[in-house]
């Protein structure tokens, strides 16, 4: 029996980067938002300035992909605290492509804050959902309705694994 294989998300640069930049910008606007004036004791500026910045940060932070864990029927996408389950039963192809997610336009989700997550378009692809933290190392699942797009530290391998597993 398949006990599953667990792949790393390493993050490449430009998340690292993104990740620093609006998480210091979220942060600076919070405790401005503490801070500054006498606006500090009003609910809707404490809200605005202070609870919305760190629950995106937060939420952002809970949202990151850790990895990815291949089990005999199922991909897990492994969060900081959970496991968002894939069933693999109707997979219909794996192949690694680092230029999947190139000239793709978020339509929902998160642009790179912890992860590339939600759901995106390009010509290549048409409309995918991503797990992704570095889009060169990008692996495209096919299934009948739906593509994803995800980031595993070794993308060949993962394929081969999952092309066995089919």
């Amino acid at each position: 029996m398949y006990t599953g294989t667990v792949f790393n998300a390493p993050w490449d640069k430009s998340l690292i980067f993104s990740t620093m930049l609006f998480s210091s910008i979220l942060l600076g606007v919070a405790l401005i938002g503490l801070l500054v004036g006498e606006e500090r004791n009003n609910f809707f500026w404490l809200l605005a300035m202070v609870v919305l910045p760190l629950a995106i940060l937060i939420a952002s932070a809970l949202f990151g992909v850790r990895g990815y864990k291949l089990t005999n029927d199922a991909l897990y996408i492994q969060r900081f605290g959970w496991n968002s389950k894939i069933p693999l039963t109707q997979l219909i192809n794996a192949e690694s492509n680092p230029h999947a997610m190139d000239n793709s336009l978020r339509t929902w989700g998160n642009g790179g804050l912890f992860a590339i997550t939600g759901r995106f378009r390009n010509d290549r692809l048409g409309s995918y959902q991503a797990y992704a933290t570095d889009p060169l190392r990008s692996v495209i699942l096919r299934f009948p309705q739906r593509t994803i797009v995800l980031t595993p530290d070794n993308p060949e391998q993962f394929v081969r694994e999952v092309r066995q597993m089919m």
